[in-house]
């Protein structure tokens, strides 16, 4: 059990969580022989189909999109229902295999890498929208359900679902990721909209975090254990199912972009529409080089200029006083008139670019590698960290992109950097070390909704200390006393 963060652990959990870090996974002849112990066990649960040794297989199941390397699991197994996914579980627990849960590999934080090997359990498979009762606001969802599926089930019933954090993963990954986006500001993130899961423990056992069947909108009714399964990134249980809050469809949506001459100008029109009370669905800023390499991938031409990209849910007569006041804010700190997207066409067409941000800002630099770091702040304290980060990447000579979800306080640096370039690397892990201090003095957090997965370990110990700490671990060795689910994530 780890006792405390020393520098030289940091040091050492540092070095070994470089940007692009071996691949740790190394032979281990008892593991191998184990593997090879159940695989006629595993087809006789899933069927021949259902497990791959393929290497590319394997190598699509050991990497998400951040820049970890690849650290491929021992084994790939493609469940259909959660009966199968105990039983698999059972297997791996009577012969100590590691288990990975994963959903679509989306993540930034290399938080399914097999890096003790083991057991990949891709749930793709299991698809089914379950249980939707629209009455109650509410639907049932196995993992291999994404949130573009669910909406598209959703779309002649009036309601939706909708935490966006760009990509289209999985709502169970998406709750195991405490998974947040660009209407978070409005809807909450994940931790809010999720109301009961059912998961398998390491051991194979099935619980429902809120009681079978449950639904309430709220509970006094014990430990909130629906609330420790978000965000534990598969290191408690692999979750099979997931009850979601759902949302009306809004009477009007209106979308606007504005620029600004200066990066603090924008952030204070962010912190200011806030304090006012404007109920705004999404408040999102992007700096000069960002707006830039979006121009250029997306085919837009908006002013290279820090700018927010805004977004108003509701009835017509409240989107005009939404609006009214929201200008009046933008104007006051030298913001541009707006530039409307008022029908769908147009504003799918706004929010698929700043959700293309990823791939824009890797045209700037073809044949380089993104690596994308988030903190998040209280909101007084956003303008003075956004001013300190941009300082911060000049000074480090880094190509680097601001954008964020600013209404939360929570923004994200896209680096573009050369993997073979081993100075350009040190100084992007330096820099990404100090933006996450930087949050962590000023009462911030060191992710967002990245999560920690391996590139965190050591800053989440500065930032809840060693106490917490120890309290994590136990409620580790408490639900999976034998180290196996999703290993080496998180904790140290």
């Amino acid at each position: 059990m780890l006792s405390g963060c020393s520098a030289g652990l940091r040091l050492l959990v540092l070095r070994r969580c470089v940007l692009l870090s071996r691949n740790v996974t190394s032979g281990n002849p008892g593991r191998a022989a184990a593997v090879d112990g159940v695989l006629s066990a595993f087809r006789s649960i899933c069927g021949d189909d259902g497990v791959s040794l393929g290497e590319t297989v394997r190598e699509q199941h050991g990497k998400d999109e951040s820049v970890h390397r690849c650290r491929p699991p021992d084994v790939v197994v493609f469940p259909r229902c959660v009966e199968e996914v105990s039983a698999l579980a059972k297997l791996c627990h009577r012969h100590q295999l590691p288990i990975i849960p994963f959903g679509t590999g989306t993540g930034l934080e290399g938080g399914v890498g097999a890096v003790k090997g083991g057991v990949c359990f891709s749930l793709r498979n299991m698809d089914q929208i379950l249980d939707l009762h629209p009455e109650d606001f509410d639907v049932t969802v196995e993992p291999g359900v994404t949130r573009k599926a669910l909406n598209s089930y959703l779309r002649e019933t009036g309601l939706w679902f909708p935490v966006d954090p760009g990509a289209d993963a999985s709502l169970c990954g998406m709750a195991a990721t405490s998974a947040s986006g660009t209407n978070a500001v409005r809807y909450g993130t994940m931790r809010e909209n999720v109301m009961n899961l059912e998961v398998v423990l390491a051991d194979g056992s099935v619980i429902h975090t809120a009681g079978r069947n449950r639904r309430p909108r709220k509970t006094a009714a014990g430990y909130n254990l629906t609330n420790l399964f978000v965000g534990s990134e598969g290191t408690l249980g692999i979750i099979t199912k997931t009850t979601l809050r759902l949302y009306g469809v809004p009477e009007e949506m209106v979308s606007a972009v504005c620029s600004f001459s200066s990066v603090q100008a924008a952030v204070d029109s962010t912190v200011q529409i806030l304090q006012a009370g404007v109920p705004i669905a999404r408040i999102e800023f992007l700096d000069e080089v960002m707006i830039d390499a979006c121009n250029k991938f997306s085919s837009l031409s908006y002013p290279v200029s820090p700018t927010l990209f805004l977004e108003f849910h509701g009835s017509e007569r409240s989107l005009e006083e939404q609006v009214n006041t929201t200008e009046d804010i933008t104007q006051s700190n030298g913001g541009s008139d707006f530039q409307w997207a008022r029908d769908a066409e147009t504003r799918n067409r706004l929010w698929k670019a700043r959700h293309d941000a990823w791939y824009a800002a890797l045209a700037m630099r073809p044949g380089c590698k993104a690596y994308a770091t988030d903190v998040c702040v209280p909101l007084s304290r956003l303008p003075q960290i956004i001013v300190e980060t941009k300082e911060d990447l000049i000074e480090s000579r880094l190509t680097g992109h601001i954008v964020g979800h600013v209404g939360d306080g929570n923004f994200h640096c896209l680096m573009v950097m050369d993997p073979s370039d081993q100075d350009e690397l040190h100084r992007v892990h330096l820099f990404s070390q100090r933006l996450a201090r930087r949050a962590l003095a000023m009462d911030g957090t060191c992710t967002g909704e990245h999560g920690v997965g391996l590139g965190k370990r050591s800053l989440l110990c500065e930032e809840v200390g060693p106490s917490v700490i120890r309290v994590m671990q136990s409620l580790k060795d408490a639900i999976d006393p034998n180290n196996l689910m999703n290993p080496g994530k998180i904790l140290l």
